[in-house]
């Protein structure tokens, strides 16, 4: 279970971003944090990661305060973050991210099924160097499979569905699917998209820097579809807040 309390975060220009922000996420649950632009969801992935630190608060992981901790040793506790915006790897293959996210050697089938878990095949893509040759919409699904290798206790996903096609984003939602149902450990995805927020056993709806709503899919999601615009262009609609 990860623990967050009083946390507070500015951005260099001394904006307060994350305004004592308290959250409980437990074990064995998906949960979806969303709310508005700005409210502070990506910060929050990034304190969790430890990407930025915190300006006060604390942050526990399984009872072990990781506050202090960098994001190599939060890596080594179990945590894995898969960016908005992915990093690109000049001079480094499919393969080798794969591998060095599994710790180890993958198998021809092992990276077939990975791979294939975001849509993508194994023949054409795991001896690609990770480089400019490459999609934004390639490189996420990547980063996907990535953390998919990791199989790590607290599994973070930040708008997963960015840059992902119609067909590949119904891959990703089997895939959340399963990753709930064998979960041993936590799983949280920030997203605004309906289809995502369905399959949630947790919404959590940040605005302004804190937590202004917490509960059941089945409390929460009704209230953010009838305060949404309801935008009907396609099947994964974003949910307005």
């Amino acid at each position: 279970m990860l623990s967050i309390s009083n946390l507070f975060w500015n951005s260099p220009e001394g904006e307060p971003i994350i305004n004592g922000l308290d959250l409980e996420i437990p074990d064995g649950k998906l949960v979806v944090v969303t709310g508005p632009n700005g409210g502070g969801k990506t910060t929050l992935a990034k304190l969790i990661a430890g990407i930025e630190k915190a300006s006060s608060g604390k942050i526990v992981l399984d009872g072990t305060d990781i506050t202090d901790f960098d994001i190599t040793q939060r890596a080594q506790c179990g945590i894995s973050y898969a960016f908005q915006q992915p990093v690109r790897f000049k001079g480094i293959s499919v393969r080798d991210l794969m591998e060095l996210a599994a710790g180890g050697t993958l198998s021809h089938n092992e990276m077939c099924d990975l791979l294939a878990k975001v849509g993508l095949c194994a023949r054409e893509y795991m001896d690609r160097e990770i480089n400019a040759s490459l999609s934004g919409g390639e490189i996420k699904r990547i980063e996907i499979a990535t953390v998919l290798a990791r199989g790590t206790r607290f599994m973070l996903f930040d708008e997963p569905e960015a840059g992902i096609d119609l067909w590949s984003f119904t891959g990703l939602i089997d895939v959340f699917n399963d990753l709930r149902r064998g979960l041993n450990g936590s799983l949280v995805i920030i997203s605004h998209q309906e289809r995502i927020l369905s399959i949630a056993d947790e919404i959590v709806v940040l605005a302004n820097g804190k937590v202004q709503k917490k509960g059941s899919c089945h409390e929460i999601l009704p209230e953010l579809l009838k305060n949404s615009s309801g935008c009907e262009r396609c099947p994964t609609k974003e949910v307005r807040l």
